[in-house]
């Protein structure tokens, strides 16, 4: 059975010009743009996902005077669109969207909600570019209008939505458009235009994997860089979470820096052993057992007096546990599941009191 979740998702940018294709945009650009949102969306497509949410801000036309909220979800049957003569329109899956609605309430967050909002075109580039052809649902961002919401919070709404898709059962890939660096409407937007030192340095850290690095990104700072609508970004990948994309590509340009990450397979299951694991249910007792060694003198005498004697006498141990008690072979014990510091303090007792031989430092190359 097909795993519920979000399973993949594109961030990328929505630059007006990769519509309207004046003469100052190099064709070049335009083209890989296109094959490279062309082929993530084929591979979006190929996860057959249930639904597609899609992130992207308003350029302050719609969310500016009347009501502004952080985030907006559309609800209605379709939501349209229109920009440099193009008319566009996509299929809402209206009842997911409620749902989530309802789902992301209940986690603390209270977004707007609208059944007739215009989608601006930065839903429409990317939907466009990446041929996405599913039931969407739009998730507005308010990226423009002061007081915008902090990345911190872009990030947990993304987390609570991706439980979200997953509580309902939902298959889930994410389109997500913003940035990179540009000052549209400001006197920085021509000169001395975008920040490129800082989104490439931004770049290499989604190329790491790294996304929470979004979250060291305060108003200033996204201001500064001319990056306010990467909260968008932030959104997405905190439905996404810490992986590594499976492809990222950076073009600059005099006016906008497009940036791309794309997460194009499912996550696999990663084993993850940690170095201090939780307590096991069943090495409660020789847990207990290492902890009062550690502190009881009395007790201690009674074990280095006869170890296998002091083992065979705590009920409830079994022979491993036993065996692992007599030898306090730090590497059997973690074997066996033991948080290291249980038998680790029990050694150090032991070692100051010259009972037992500290090991020796490894010689690192």
């Amino acid at each position: 059975m097909a795993k519920s979740g979000v399973i993949g998702g594109v961030c990328t940018a929505h630059a007006p010009q990769l519509w309207t294709r004046p003469d100052s945009e190099d064709p070049a650009i335009i083209s890989r743009m296109e094959t490279l949102l062309g082929d993530i969306g084929a591979k979006l497509r190929a996860l057959k996902p249930d639904v597609c949410i899609v992130i992207a801000n308003d350029h302050a036309q719609q969310f500016l005077l009347h009501c502004t909220a952080s985030f907006t979800v559309h609800i209605g049957a379709v939501a349209e669109g229109a920009f440099a003569g193009r008319s566009y329109s996509y299929p809402v899956a209206s009842q997911d969207a409620l749902d989530l609605v309802r789902y992301v309430q209940r986690q603390g967050f209270d977004p707007g909600f609208t059944s007739t909002a215009k989608l601006d075109y930065a839903f429409g580039i990317p939907l466009d570019f990446t041929g996405i052809d599913i039931p969407i649902v739009p998730v507005f961002v308010n990226a423009y209008v002061p007081p915008q919401p902090s990345m911190e919070r872009c990030y947990a709404f993304g987390r609570a939505l991706a439980d979200g898709v997953k509580a309902l059962g939902l298959r889930a890939v994410v389109v997500c458009s913003g940035g990179l660096s540009h000052y549209p409407g400001t006197m920085r937007y021509m000169d001395p235009g975008p920040d490129t030192a800082f989104d490439e340095y931004f770049m290499g850290r989604m190329a790491a994997g790294e996304t929470r690095y979004l979250l060291a990104l305060n108003e200033r700072k996204l201001d500064e860089t001319g990056n306010i609508e990467l909260r968008c970004w932030g959104v997405a990948t905190g439905m996404i979470g810490e992986r590594k994309p499976d492809l990222t590509s950076f073009e600059p340009t005099w006016h906008h820096n497009y940036g791309t990450a794309a997460w194009t397979t499912e996550a696999a299951d990663e084993p993850f052993a940690p170095h201090y694991p939780p307590i096991h249910p069943d090495r409660v007792i020789l847990s207990e057992t290492l902890h009062r060694l550690a502190e009881d003198a009395a007790e201690r005498e009674r074990y280095l007096a006869d170890p296998k004697a002091y083992a065979a006498s705590i009920d409830g141990l079994s022979d491993e546990e036993r065996d692992a008690l007599v030898r306090l072979d730090q590497e059997q014990m973690i074997n066996l599941g033991m948080h290291p510091f249980v038998p680790h303090a029990f050694r150090r007792v032991l070692e100051r009191a010259g009972i037992l031989e500290a090991p020796a430092p490894k010689k690192h190359r």
